[in-house]
């Protein structure tokens, strides 16, 4: 499995939370891409209900990773 913004981007306005069919479900309709489709596909199924996508990628940035702060440089 693997994510990448554009991916992930596209599950931002999923109706969190949400289960793993829920998930597959929102991406069919809003048609999304067959690769967020596979990667939803490929979440272990044990019934959880994820509360946001960093559930499901751990590493998605945040909108703080998009900005630049002069003072830090």
């Amino acid at each position: 499995m693997y994510w990448t913004l554009e991916l992930a981007s596209r599950l931002e306005d999923a109706p969190w939370p949400a289960t793993k069919e829920e998930l597959i479900d929102y991406a069919i309709r809003s048609g999304a891409l067959l690769e967020v489709i596979e990667n939803l596909e490929e979440l272990e199924d044990d019934g959880e209900i994820y509360e946001s996508i960093e559930d499901i990628w751990p590493d998605y940035p945040s909108k703080d990773d998009f900005f630049w702060n002069e003072e830090e440089y």
